[in-house]
């Protein structure tokens, strides 16, 4: 109780491999079957400023019972339509853990490379149950640290024989291309064209930074898997066409104004959800079926596997003796005021 461990970027980098990732957002999706999670209501609390500041704060909390650990994850990013920092290194990304049984302080862990790994791994791992089992073609609409992250992601998972992606920008979607091609030794395709990207596909990846539909249901062909990484990745008048839909988790979908407004206007409804990934993970709802199933998986991101995975991160680090111990108000008190 005197110290809070200070975990820094670099560290987090140098503990936490792709695959562990993905395994600890498998454990958590287990816990949420199992109903051992507990979250703030809202799960979001948000602060959006426009001009001249045009500045965003998240704050989202949770306790994981089982562990048992309590978490704060907050960060703060720039975006005036133009320029958007949220995935970036210079914007504020912190998590900060506690003891739910006395509320006592823990750690501070820098969450730049776990939230960029975690937003991909949390949604690739659910391929292990709802892609096509022997996936040739990946195709990626957009190539950012997202777009990088899955492919990172699916390779633990998948061996494909080729990629074709395309990006808003040539000069992006190409350097990725050099770089992949030489690393998996395996044809990478740029396209100019999102259309095509998802007709080839056995697996499709959205991952953009847009506000608007991005893909629509009708490219996605038989036995092909789509995911949706964030707000309209895919059209909403075509969610209910897939053989199956499945989300990260309802309630937390419902904080997004594009979910929402899709619930509300009557194109999907709760009803009409194959399952939550926590619920195919547990083996409580089945995965694919068949080879000919088109499944659209939807994801928004959960604060859950934010804290399992720097709860994880923590505890490796104590115990090889990594991070900056900080000292607590407690270690401080005889610097209290005298009155």
């Amino acid at each position: 109780m005197n110290s809070v461990l200070f975990i820094d970027y670099a560290t987090t980098v140098k503990l936490l491999s792709v695959s562990r990732a993905m395994q600890i957002c498998e454990d958590v999706f287990a816990m949420h079957a199992r109903g051992s999670v507990s979250w703030s209501v809202p799960p979001s609390q948000k602060l959006d400023v426009g001009e001249p500041f045009h500045n965003h704060w998240h704050v989202k909390t949770v306790i994981l019972k089982e562990e048992p650990i309590s978490g704060c994850r907050l960060y703060s990013y720039y975006d005036d339509g133009v320029v958007n920092t949220v995935g970036r290194l210079d914007c504020a990304r912190y998590i900060v853990l506690a003891d739910p049984r006395t509320a006592h302080p823990i750690a501070i862990i820098d969450e730049h490379w776990t939230y960029a790994i975690r937003s991909a791994a949390a949604a690739m791992v659910a391929l292990k149950w709802l892609g096509p089992e022997k996936p040739r073609t990946l195709g990626l609409v957009g190539v950012g640290t997202m777009g990088e992250n899955c492919l990172r992601c699916l390779n633990q998972l998948f061996a494909f024989e080729e990629i074709v992606c395309t990006s808003r920008r040539p000069e992006t979607r190409e350097a990725f291309a050099r770089k992949w091609v030489d690393k998996l030794k395996i044809p990478v395709h740029t396209v100019d064209n999102i259309e095509e990207v998802v007709r080839r596909s056995d697996i499709a990846v959205g991952g953009t930074t847009s506000t608007d539909i991005v893909s629509r249901e009708h490219w996605v062909k038989p036995g092909a898997t789509f995911v949706s990484l964030a707000r309209r990745e895919m059209d909403p008048a075509g969610w209910s066409k897939f053989d199956k839909v499945v989300i990260d988790d309802w309630d937390c979908n419902m904080t997004v104004r594009e979910f929402r407004n899709m619930i509300d206007a009557g194109e999907f409804s709760r009803e009409q959800l194959h399952a939550d990934i926590g619920e195919v993970v547990a083996g409580q709802k089945p995965g694919r079926q068949s080879k000919d199933e088109r499944i659209l998986v939807h994801t928004t991101g959960m604060v859950s596997h934010d804290i399992g995975i720097c709860w994880r991160i923590y505890q490796e680090a104590k115990a090889k003796g990594l991070g900056v111990e900080l000292p607590t108000a407690v270690a401080q008190q005889s610097f209290a005021p005298q009155d």
